[in-house]
């Protein structure tokens, strides 16, 4: 399956919340969800009842598409949080946030997730030192993200830290923007992810 090149605001209309995909647009009354918060296409205004499958499907649908991850990859990540102590759909969001792209968004790097991805890919960052160019890199405490020095002058890096002071960063990172760089305090807790999932969803679809 190839990776969604669609209208992002479409996703958000599909599944009926914000998924954050096109960065500091969201935070605004340009937001396509705000202006039009039902389903797309011509009978998007219908009212039709889901079934329990549905509404799992679709929570595990939002979540693929907030992290920008193919069926095999998060199908992937949900058997490693399966196999890991603690709750499985906890295990599963833990393992998404600490993703190298996801930290560098999260951080204010980035504009999304999108554009983080994309930014690691081009060896824009360095991960304790090193050069990083792999997006799906599973940091851990303690693991200190820098922009490389070459890059500092990227305008979507001032751009991103600009709509940092409006989204915020997560309690379990701290980012120093005069040095271009940010650490990993401690591993994320559910309390620390805020956007609007309910794992157990997920959990359901995939036991059965």
């Amino acid at each position: 399956m190839a990776r969604y090149t669609g209208p992002k605001c479409r996703i958000c209309r599909r599944e009926a919340t914000k998924t954050f995909l096109k960065g500091d647009r969201c935070y605004t009354d340009k937001c396509a969800f705000e202006r039009r918060p039902y389903p797309p296409g011509q009978h998007g205004r219908r009212r039709k009842k889901a079934s329990d499958y549905e509404i799992q499907l679709r929570e595990k649908q939002k979540v693929r598409r907030m992290y920008g991850l193919l069926e095999q990859q998060f199908h992937r990540y949900f058997k490693q949080a399966d196999a890991q102590k603690g709750a499985t759909g906890t295990n599963l969001l833990r393992l998404l946030e600490m993703r190298l792209d996801n930290v560098v968004y999260r951080m204010g790097f980035a504009n999304s997730r999108d554009q983080a991805r994309l930014m690691v890919g081009q060896g824009h960052f360095q991960l304790n030192g090193k050069k990083a160019d792999i997006p799906s890199i599973q940091l851990k405490t303690g693991d200190l993200i820098m922009v490389r020095e070459g890059s500092r002058k990227i305008p979507a890096i001032a751009e991103a830290q600009e709509v940092l002071a409006r989204r915020g960063c997560p309690d379990w990172l701290s980012v120093d923007s005069a040095q271009f760089q940010g650490e990993v305090k401690t591993v994320p807790q559910r309390e620390d992810i805020s956007f609007p999932i309910n794992e157990n969803l997920i959990v359901e679809l995939y036991s059965k």
